[in-house]
Protein backbone atom coordinates (compact mmCIF):
# COMPACT_ATOMS: atom_id res chain seq x y z
CA UNK A 1 0.00 0.00 0.00
CA UNK A 2 1.23 3.40 -1.44
CA UNK A 3 1.74 5.91 1.89
CA UNK A 4 -0.40 9.10 1.59
CA UNK A 5 2.82 10.86 2.07
CA UNK A 6 4.68 9.38 -0.48
CA UNK A 7 1.91 9.94 -3.07
CA UNK A 8 2.05 13.95 -2.07
CA UNK A 9 5.94 14.10 -2.22
CA UNK A 10 5.42 12.15 -5.78
CA UNK A 11 2.82 14.58 -7.27
CA UNK A 12 5.15 17.46 -5.53
CA UNK A 13 8.47 16.06 -7.34
CA UNK A 14 6.45 16.15 -10.89
CA UNK A 15 5.26 19.71 -10.40
CA UNK A 16 8.86 20.64 -9.55
CA UNK A 17 10.28 18.92 -12.38
CA UNK A 18 7.90 20.87 -14.98
CA UNK A 19 8.61 24.18 -13.29
CA UNK A 20 12.07 23.90 -13.88
CA UNK A 21 11.81 22.96 -17.25
CA UNK A 22 9.12 25.84 -17.53
CA UNK A 23 11.94 28.28 -15.76
CA UNK A 24 14.61 26.77 -18.37
CA UNK A 25 12.17 27.97 -21.58
CA UNK A 26 10.90 31.12 -20.68
CA UNK A 27 12.41 33.92 -18.82
CA UNK A 28 9.74 35.95 -17.68
CA UNK A 29 8.60 32.50 -15.13
CA UNK A 30 11.92 32.19 -14.51
CA UNK A 31 12.40 35.67 -13.14
CA UNK A 32 8.79 35.40 -11.31
CA UNK A 33 9.95 31.94 -9.85
CA UNK A 34 12.94 33.26 -8.41
CA UNK A 35 10.63 36.51 -6.85
CA UNK A 36 8.55 34.00 -5.49
CA UNK A 37 11.26 31.34 -3.82
CA UNK A 38 13.22 33.71 -2.72
CA UNK A 39 10.32 36.09 -0.50
CA UNK A 40 8.99 32.40 0.53
CA UNK A 41 12.66 31.41 1.65
CA UNK A 42 13.20 34.77 3.38
CA UNK A 43 9.26 34.29 5.47
CA UNK A 44 10.15 30.55 6.22
CA UNK A 45 13.74 31.65 7.74
CA UNK A 46 12.76 34.36 9.78
CA UNK A 47 10.18 32.30 11.22
CA UNK A 48 12.96 30.11 12.16
CA UNK A 49 15.70 32.48 13.28
CA UNK A 50 12.60 33.84 15.46
CA UNK A 51 12.26 30.60 17.58
CA UNK A 52 15.94 30.63 17.72
CA UNK A 53 16.44 33.68 19.31
CA UNK A 54 14.32 36.09 21.49
CA UNK A 55 17.13 39.00 20.56
CA UNK A 56 16.06 41.13 18.20
CA UNK A 57 19.61 42.27 17.00
CA UNK A 58 20.43 39.00 16.58
CA UNK A 59 17.43 38.15 14.65
CA UNK A 60 17.74 41.51 11.93
CA UNK A 61 21.53 40.85 11.76
CA UNK A 62 20.76 37.22 10.78
CA UNK A 63 17.46 38.26 8.00
CA UNK A 64 19.67 41.11 6.84
CA UNK A 65 22.79 38.06 5.87
CA UNK A 66 20.02 35.98 4.28
CA UNK A 67 17.78 38.35 2.39
CA UNK A 68 20.95 39.88 1.00
CA UNK A 69 22.94 36.15 -0.25
CA UNK A 70 19.69 35.72 -1.47
CA UNK A 71 19.42 38.38 -3.53
CA UNK A 72 23.22 38.46 -5.21
CA UNK A 73 22.20 34.69 -5.74
CA UNK A 74 19.17 35.43 -7.84
CA UNK A 75 20.54 38.18 -9.65
CA UNK A 76 23.73 36.41 -10.87
CA UNK A 77 21.17 33.24 -11.65
CA UNK A 78 19.08 35.54 -13.64
CA UNK A 79 21.64 37.51 -15.38
CA UNK A 80 23.60 33.90 -16.24
CA UNK A 81 20.23 32.85 -17.83
CA UNK A 82 20.35 35.15 -20.44
CA UNK A 83 23.30 33.74 -21.98
CA UNK A 84 22.53 30.11 -23.56
CA UNK A 85 25.61 28.56 -22.35
CA UNK A 86 25.04 29.82 -18.83
CA UNK A 87 22.33 28.66 -18.58
CA UNK A 88 22.70 25.28 -19.48
CA UNK A 89 25.99 24.98 -17.05
CA UNK A 90 23.58 26.49 -14.79
CA UNK A 91 21.07 23.96 -15.04
CA UNK A 92 23.34 20.92 -15.31
CA UNK A 93 24.81 22.43 -11.75
CA UNK A 94 20.97 22.22 -9.98
CA UNK A 95 20.29 18.56 -11.59
CA UNK A 96 23.87 17.42 -9.80
CA UNK A 97 22.50 19.47 -6.76
CA UNK A 98 19.08 17.08 -6.87
CA UNK A 99 21.59 13.95 -7.40
CA UNK A 100 23.19 14.80 -4.11
CA UNK A 101 20.08 15.00 -2.44
CA UNK A 102 18.78 11.89 -3.93
CA UNK A 103 22.06 9.75 -3.55
CA UNK A 104 22.30 10.98 -0.09
CA UNK A 105 18.41 9.78 0.51
CA UNK A 106 18.62 6.25 -1.04
CA UNK A 107 22.54 5.13 0.21
CA UNK A 108 20.87 6.57 3.62
CA UNK A 109 17.98 4.61 3.67
CA UNK A 110 19.56 1.53 2.33
CA UNK A 111 23.04 1.15 4.20
CA UNK A 112 22.08 3.53 7.18
CA UNK A 113 24.95 3.12 9.90
CA UNK A 114 27.00 6.27 11.42
CA UNK A 115 25.63 9.25 12.27
CA UNK A 116 27.50 11.82 10.08
CA UNK A 117 27.09 14.73 12.62
CA UNK A 118 25.28 15.84 15.50
CA UNK A 119 24.22 18.94 14.13
CA UNK A 120 21.72 16.84 11.99
CA UNK A 121 20.99 13.03 13.70
CA UNK A 122 19.35 11.84 10.21
CA UNK A 123 22.21 12.25 8.23
CA UNK A 124 24.80 9.20 7.83
CA UNK A 125 28.23 9.00 6.79
CA UNK A 126 26.58 6.12 4.03
CA UNK A 127 24.56 8.85 3.02
CA UNK A 128 27.17 11.47 2.14
CA UNK A 129 29.08 9.16 0.54
CA UNK A 130 25.52 8.32 -1.57
CA UNK A 131 25.44 12.13 -2.20
CA UNK A 132 28.77 12.63 -3.50
CA UNK A 133 29.01 9.31 -5.88
CA UNK A 134 25.22 10.54 -7.15
CA UNK A 135 26.61 13.79 -7.84
CA UNK A 136 29.67 12.87 -9.51
CA UNK A 137 28.27 10.41 -11.81
CA UNK A 138 25.62 12.29 -13.21
CA UNK A 139 27.51 15.32 -13.65
CA UNK A 140 30.48 13.48 -15.77
CA UNK A 141 27.14 11.41 -17.77
CA UNK A 142 25.52 14.90 -18.82
CA UNK A 143 28.78 16.46 -19.73
CA UNK A 144 29.86 13.62 -21.51
CA UNK A 145 26.53 13.82 -23.79
CA UNK A 146 28.18 16.87 -24.48
CA UNK A 147 31.78 17.00 -25.34
CA UNK A 148 31.98 12.76 -25.39
CA UNK A 149 34.79 12.71 -23.20
CA UNK A 150 35.98 12.20 -19.78
CA UNK A 151 37.03 14.83 -17.81
CA UNK A 152 38.32 14.23 -14.44
CA UNK A 153 37.40 17.95 -13.71
CA UNK A 154 34.06 17.71 -13.81
CA UNK A 155 34.47 15.03 -11.11
CA UNK A 156 35.96 17.31 -8.73
CA UNK A 157 33.22 19.89 -9.59
CA UNK A 158 30.47 16.95 -8.79
CA UNK A 159 32.54 16.55 -5.72
CA UNK A 160 32.31 20.47 -4.55
CA UNK A 161 28.93 20.35 -5.69
CA UNK A 162 27.95 17.83 -3.46
CA UNK A 163 29.68 18.99 -0.49
CA UNK A 164 28.48 22.18 -0.45
CA UNK A 165 25.18 20.90 -0.72
CA UNK A 166 25.47 18.31 2.20
CA UNK A 167 26.32 21.25 3.85
CA UNK A 168 23.79 23.79 3.29
CA UNK A 169 21.22 21.16 4.08
CA UNK A 170 23.41 20.34 7.33
CA UNK A 171 22.82 23.80 8.41
CA UNK A 172 19.46 24.29 8.07
CA UNK A 173 18.54 20.94 9.45
CA UNK A 174 20.58 22.25 12.61
CA UNK A 175 18.82 25.35 12.50
CA UNK A 176 15.19 23.62 12.32
CA UNK A 177 16.89 21.76 15.55
CA UNK A 178 17.36 24.58 17.44
CA UNK A 179 14.20 26.09 16.89
CA UNK A 180 12.06 22.66 17.13
CA UNK A 181 10.56 22.52 13.60
CA UNK A 182 10.34 19.19 11.56
CA UNK A 183 10.41 21.37 8.41
CA UNK A 184 10.85 24.95 7.34
CA UNK A 185 7.19 25.11 6.30
CA UNK A 186 4.24 23.30 4.94
CA UNK A 187 3.99 25.00 1.18
CA UNK A 188 5.41 21.70 -0.49
CA UNK A 189 3.18 18.97 0.17
CA UNK A 190 5.03 15.55 1.61
CA UNK A 191 8.12 17.83 1.02
CA UNK A 192 7.94 20.35 3.92
CA UNK A 193 9.15 24.36 2.83
CA UNK A 194 10.86 26.04 0.17
CA UNK A 195 13.95 26.19 2.45
CA UNK A 196 13.92 21.96 2.73
CA UNK A 197 13.81 21.95 -0.95
CA UNK A 198 16.48 24.95 -1.66
CA UNK A 199 18.68 24.75 1.36
CA UNK A 200 21.46 22.46 -0.58
CA UNK A 201 20.76 24.22 -4.03
CA UNK A 202 21.65 27.68 -2.93
CA UNK A 203 24.93 26.95 -1.82
CA UNK A 204 25.85 24.24 -4.21
CA UNK A 205 25.37 26.39 -7.24
CA UNK A 206 27.40 28.98 -6.48
CA UNK A 207 30.22 26.79 -5.52
CA UNK A 208 29.72 24.85 -9.05
CA UNK A 209 30.20 28.35 -10.49
CA UNK A 210 33.26 28.89 -8.72
CA UNK A 211 34.48 25.55 -8.90
CA UNK A 212 33.59 26.04 -12.95
CA UNK A 213 35.98 28.67 -12.66
CA UNK A 214 38.76 27.42 -11.61
CA UNK A 215 39.00 23.83 -13.06
CA UNK A 216 37.77 24.63 -16.76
Amino acid sequence: MISENFKKRTFTSIALIILIIMIFMNKVILLFSLLVLSNLSIIEFSNIIKKVTNKKIKRLFFNLIFIFYLFIFCTIFFILSNYLNSKIFLFKILICCAASDIGGYIFGKIFRGPKLTKLSPNKTISGSFGSIIFSIVILQVIFFQFSLEFNIDIMFIGLFVSIACQIGDIFFSYLKRKAKFKDTGNFLPGHGGILDRIDGIILGVPTGLIASKILL
